[in-house]
């Protein structure tokens, strides 16, 4: 890590040490793929500032898989704090047994294309580019979450191959990265969003969708209403909305909060 950018971790959890001091605790999270980039740098920083350990499940906001946080949430796993996409996370906290008062903005991603580290390029700047590339494509892989469901539901119909493409699809469950799928080589061409495709060893990423048929999602985070470590779990969200949390979120691929 760039050393600027581990000493300001540094100081902002030392800060947040100052404000509230916790004994080291094991916090249990459960989290959307789209930040595994950002905590490979974000979760040793904060583990050794602390002396907490996390403890992270990963799975897409959305689907019935095993590994799906939906799933994940109805066989009860452990939980402090609760990272996905804006809706689901508001789903949950309408369903209870998430806090709403403590609901926080972090980033937020688009979706976008990757191929297979040394195929070509394909042409994606415009909607009609994007549409001959998809129809292309002899198989084409997205997740089960939310980038997955926009897909599905929306992107399609707006492109107009709904029925060309239902054929060649492959859905990604919750056990992996559409990334992985196309390093393995077992699609031509993967959507999903751009935080999750730059992590993935071997994946060439392509850039994002046009910006008339783009999904712009926010990542937000919330502690469970009874985390068995509620205090440790409040040092984390602080930590994650502090301005060098928010500069390596960029770096892995995600983008500041709009205002409103």
């Amino acid at each position: 890590m760039h050393k600027s950018i581990s000493r300001a971790l540094a100081l902002g959890a030392a800060g947040m040490l100052l404000g509230a001091a916790a004994p080291a605790a094991d916090i249990h999270v459960i989290a959307t793929g789209a930040l595994k980039g950002a905590f490979q740098r974000l979760q040793p920083e904060f583990e050794q500032t602390t002396g907490h350990r996390l403890l992270i499940s990963w799975g897409p906001s959305f689907g019935s898989s095993p590994d799906a946080i939906p799933s994940r949430l109805r066989r009860h796993e452990p939980l402090d704090v609760l990272i996905m996409v804006g809706p689901a996370l508001d789903a949950q906290i309408a369903a209870g047994g998430i806090d709403a008062a403590s609901r926080t903005d972090l980033a937020q991603t688009g979706i976008g294309i990757g191929v297979r580290q040394g195929a070509a390029r394909p042409d994606i700047g415009s909607v009609d580019a994007l549409r001959h590339v998809l129809l292309a494509a002899r198989s084409i892989g997205y997740s089960e979450g939310a980038s997955g469901s926009y897909i599905a539901h929306t992107l399609w119909k707006k492109l107009g191959i709904e029925q060309q493409v239902v054929s060649k699809v492959r859905i990604v469950d919750g056990k992996e990265l559409v990334g992985e799928v196309i390093a393995r080589g077992e699609v031509d061409i993967g959507l999903q969003q751009i935080s999750e495709l730059r992590v993935v060893p071997g994946v060439e990423y392509v850039g994002p969708l046009p910006d008339e048929v783009q999904q712009i999602n926010v990542i937000s985070a919330a502690l469970a209403e009874q985390p068995p470590q509620r205090a440790a779990a409040q040092q984390l969200l602080a930590f994650l909305v502090s301005p060098a949390a928010v500069e390596l979120f960029e770096r892995s691929g995600l983008d500041p909060l709009r205002p409103h």
